[in-house]
């Protein structure tokens, strides 16, 4: 970027500099001995060109919309169409939920995001005596079509894109919500969305799994494939690093980890016989937001420029789409305090800013009073205004990757995709992804930066305000989301009507025909599709895949 006599005049320069502020350090020393990113990552006092100076422009930063789309996958990016106000929102009954995305959609959400209860995403039905105590709590009960179609009623889905936290039955909840449209009229080819569908980072950071890997890996692929002749606008998988960041991962982590698992993925499709270019521009992922922001800028930017090497060069994607890394954001759940829970929304308009000028696709923001409960009407409100006054008020939208050139950023985008290799590289040497989460690597490596990463809260020597330093006296809080316990009694009450007035015979004869395809090689979605449709339940077509499928323990040591 600089010829050599220009970059030897500015390092002399940068070298007299340093000279003379560390002599006046001696006078008047810096806060701190060393800084750190949000990972735990020293930073330097000042970068300059020499930080960037193997970096050539056409090959590492480029353009908008074009290889290796390290500045955005859009050509125009926000100064054509502003990312996805997507709020993540779901509890109780359908009932209950389907009013909250109407007040969401009035707000002026433009995208759906489906929170499911717990028995729901561990392919329970609300009856089950597991789910005792669970329904409805951390998300909507959805037991069957009939509680799919309440939770859309009123809103058409050719009108908007909804998606969906769903993993071990995500084949299950997208063949509702195909259902749910067809009765609506709408054809699956009009269908927009998400299933998260992310088998891999359950069994490292998160933990709703049902079914082993091999066949879990074989649902993923089977909608890849469903999803690419019958419903060409939805994204089949949500590649998430948010859970693994969750957990306590650094950035690198997440970037390395993620798209290993977004490897494994692709070599699962193409061992199953798909072309690359016929799933991969439906690819997409899904990456948390943290309070560095300069740090979180620069993860997005690695992430896309790797990916893009990745599906060309190790995958020979011929399509530019297959390359082009999409992603959608939540802002941190983990960095949200208790402690004074109004801070929590400068954290949130913090990270907004990072993920928009990330380049992302779509945005949830965290309530302020989520380290606390579910989030009330009010607070849902406010998050979602954090984005719109971002979006129309802050200015960062009005130029494309403003921050792309600043010397830190560029050096920190090259260290973080560096470190990122690294960690994709020893995957590889593990056997890939999955041999690696059977072997606790990836595991044990997240463990280890979260415990560093607390040890330090503990220690002060990373401030968060509020909890740790700047306390002060509070009261209980007040006016709390809370879910009313009966709500496991009503779902009960519905599963009975239910089962009572359904073609039992029919259900039958379709769960036989599920398990015949499942024991089979063929692709289970029509299958699990027509069972859907006769209302047969979560929970009895999750039990079909349990009996032949099997359920997954964890066997690791740690």
């Amino acid at each position: 970027m600089f010829n050599k006599e220009k970059l030897q005049e500015i390092q002399d320069n940068y070298q007299q500099y340093h000279e003379k502020t560390e002599k006046s350090l001696e006078k008047r020393p810096e806060r701190n001995d060393t800084f750190f990113t949000g990972s735990g990552d020293e930073i330097n006092r000042l970068y300059t060109p020499g930080d960037v100076n193997t970096v050539d422009y056409q090959e590492k930063i480029g353009f908008p919309g074009q290889f290796p789309y390290t500045r955005g996958v859009q050509p125009t990016m926000y100064r054509g169409r502003l990312w996805t106000m997507r709020m993540y929102a779901g509890f109780a009954t359908a009932e209950e939920s389907n009013n909250r995305y109407k007040y969401l959609i009035e707000q002026g959400s433009k995208g759906l995001s489906v929170a499911f209860d717990l028995p729901t995403q561990i392919g329970y039905d609300s009856d089950h005596a597991l789910s005792e105590g669970e329904v409805g709590k951390v998300g909507v009960a959805i037991d069957s079509l009939a509680d799919m179609e309440i939770l859309f009623d009123g809103i058409p889905l050719d009108k908007v894109s909804t998606s969906m936290t769903i993993n071990a039955p995500a084949s299950v909840l997208l063949a509702m919500y195909i259902a749910v449209a067809e009765k609506q009229g709408v054809s699956p080819d009009k269908l927009r969305g998400t299933i998260q569908n992310d088998i891999l980072k359950e069994y490292v950071a998160r933990g709703t799994y049902i079914f082993p890997p091999d066949p879990s890996m074989r649902l993923i692929t089977n909608i890849f494939e469903y999803c690419s002749k019958d419903v060409p606008l939805w994204n089949t998988i949500s590649i998430s690093g948010y859970h693994i960041r969750e957990a306590g991962s650094t950035a690198a982590q997440e970037v390395g980890f993620t798209l290993a698992d977004g490897i494994a993925y692709v070599e699962a499709a193409i061992k199953a016989g798909l072309d690359v270019d016929s799933f991969a521009p439906r690819l997409s992922f899904f990456f948390n937001a943290h309070n560095d922001l300069l740090e979180e800028v620069a993860k997005y930017r690695a992430a896309r420029r790797l990916w893009a090497k990745i599906m060309k060069d190790r995958f020979g994607a011929k399509n530019p789409k297959s390359m082009a890394l999409k992603f959608h954001t939540q802002t941190g759940g983990s960095t949200l305090t208790a402690q004074q829970p109004e801070n929590n929304i400068v954290r949130v308009a913090i990270q907004t800013l990072a993920a928009v000028m990330g380049g992302t696709q779509s945005l949830h923001t965290n309530s302020k009073d989520e380290a606390l409960a579910l989030p009330t009407e009010d607070s849902v409100r406010v998050a979602l205004r954090t984005q719109q006054i971002v979006a129309h008020e802050s200015g960062v939208t009005n130029t494309i990757d403003p921050l792309g050139g600043s010397y830190y950023i560029e050096a920190k985008t090259d260290e973080i995709e560096k470190r990122a290799m690294e960690y994709i590289k020893k995957i590889d040497d593990l056997g890939g992804a999955p041999a690696a989460i059977e072997k606790g690597y990836i595991q044990e490596e997240i463990m280890d930066a979260a415990y560093y990463y607390q040890r330090e809260v503990e220690d002060e020597k990373r401030i968060i305000v509020g909890m740790n330093q700047f306390k002060v006296e509070e009261e209980a809080p007040k006016d709390l989301l809370k879910v009313d316990p009966i709500v496991g009694k009503m779902q009960r009450e519905k599963l009975a009507k239910l089962r009572s007035e359904r073609d039992n015979a029919q259900v039958e004869a379709n769960l036989s025909s599920l398990r015949k395809a499942c024991k089979g090689q063929e692709n289970v979605m029509p299958y699990i599709l027509e069972a859907v449709r006769s209302y047969a339940t979560l929970g009895e077509i999750c039990g079909v895949m349990r009996e032949v499928f099997g359920e997954y323990q964890q066997s690791v040591n740690l």
